[in-house]
């Protein structure tokens, strides 16, 4: 019976799809091993789109810029980082649920077969400025996701003052941090929990 094509369309919109996440993988690829071989500031985006098979055009289609290219998991870290204050366990305070998330991502970083491969990409940052202030943008950016929910986990219709200051204060901390046993992780948020007030030598003067 004919369905006017209807009943294809799925597997025409699957096959799209499918074809848009191979050219962005085969579009990261290119760019991550020109920018480790020669350095980030070194490539420009038409010897990745040459590499790639594609356009200069497809790759500002994936990628707004060329920073982007090695930070295209923004949605994943920003759906954890949510994740970490709606589910964490019952009794456990929001900064600890944020401490914990900050450990727990330093860890996964680090261990696993692609570890040998991130050394090498924080070390390509780490001599990068333009990576560095971009990776710091973009992190900053999450701080309205942590706000609608600690927002909402209070059970609040807007956000106050307070949360907001908490959550930008919140998210400067991991900037701090260089790894999972980093004593400024407990540092900045014992601080963020308990005041400066009790470590001000003028205190009660």
């Amino acid at each position: 019976m004919y369905d006017g094509g209807m009943a294809r369309e799925p597997n025409r919109t699957g096959r799209r799809e499918r074809k848009k996440a191979m050219t962005r993988a085969a579009i990261l690829r290119a760019a991550q091993e020109l920018f480790l071989e020669r350095g980030f500031d070194a490539v420009s985006v038409r010897e990745i789109a040459d590499q790639a098979d594609v356009s200069p055009t497809t790759v500002f289609a994936h990628f707004p810029q060329k920073e982007a290219l090695l930070f295209h998991e923004e949605d994943a870290q920003r759906e954890r980082l949510v994740a970490a204050v709606r589910e964490r366990p019952a009794g456990l305070s929001i900064s600890e649920a944020l401490k914990a998330h900050y450990r727990s991502e330093f860890v996964a970083m680090w261990s696993g077969e692609e570890a040998p491969l991130r050394r090498r990409v924080m070390s390509l940052m780490e001599a990068t400025p333009a990576l560095q202030e971009y990776a710091s943008r973009m992190w900053l950016r999450h701080e309205d996701a942590l706000v609608a929910a600690i927002t909402e986990d209070l059970g609040l219709s807007q956000p106050s003052d307070d949360i907001r200051i908490y959550a930008r204060f919140a998210l400067q901390i991991q900037l701090l941090v260089t790894s999972d046993t980093d004593p400024m992780l407990d540092a900045g948020f014992r601080i963020l929990d308990q005041g400066w007030s009790e470590h001000d030598p003028a205190r009660g003067t």
